[in-house]
């Protein structure tokens, strides 16, 4: 697994497809999060849903870094485990989230004028994680392994990113991103911050399932 996810990481920084999520992830966090002040969580949000966007892109990049030829060639040198290989790319995706969460935690707080708690810090990382969580679930979904034509695959993620992100009430993005902007204590939003968290959790799981399915009866 730690051989893949090497290999993985030095494909995408010799391709730099990483380039243009993460390009588009730094734009939003400065158009998102520049000159503000008062509470975290609003800020937070913002900082959230920028790296949704971004990990969405990111995993699909990640994921068609392969041809098939060369992805057949990476799971015979694996063990014939396909299951392993879509593993590893999803880890290299969530390392890559991890360090782009640092960044969304410190950004705010450089740009801006706010009073930072430790709990504003454990609710931005909660936050942040759910929505790349999410955002990785959706790119494995649409990535190559389903989808044939990139088009539709394009579609189908821009569809889902749309659902997540607007549709009133539905966990775990929108329902967090609205608890966020009207409650300004972030003591009040840990609880329900970590049960969209389990949610995202459950959603990449399931996401991740149904992709090695179709991708098993595929190969």
């Amino acid at each position: 697994m730690i051989a893949l996810i090497r290999y993985t990481f030095a494909t995408v920084l010799h391709t730099q497809r990483y380039l243009a999520p993460l390009l588009l992830f730094m734009g939003l966090m400065g158009v998102l999060t520049v000159n503000g002040s008062g509470s975290l969580p609003p800020a937070y949000a913002s900082s959230a849903g920028a790296l949704f966007v971004c990990s969405t892109w990111l995993t699909i990049a990640l994921m068609s870094l392969d041809d098939p030829p060369q992805r057949a060639i990476v799971v015979i040198t694996a063990g014939g485990q396909s299951l392993t290989v879509l593993l590893a790319a999803i880890g290299t995706a969530l390392l890559s989230c991890l360090v782009l969460m640092v960044f969304g935690l410190l950004f705010p707080l450089w740009m801006g004028d706010y009073v930072v708690t430790t709990t504003d810090l454990l609710l931005g990382v909660e936050a942040q994680l759910t929505c790349a969580l999410v955002g990785i679930a959706i790119g494995v979904l649409c990535s190559r392994l389903v989808f044939k034509r990139q088009g539709y695959a394009l579609v189908a993620a821009l569809a889902l990113v749309m659902v997540a992100l607007f549709v009133k009430g539905m966990p775990p993005v929108n329902r967090l991103f609205t608890l966020m902007s009207t409650t300004p204590d972030a003591a009040k939003l840990l609880a329900p911050a970590g049960v969209m968290l389990a949610i995202s959790a459950v959603i990449l799981a399931v996401f991740t399932a149904a992709t090695q399915f179709v991708a098993g009866r595929r190969e």
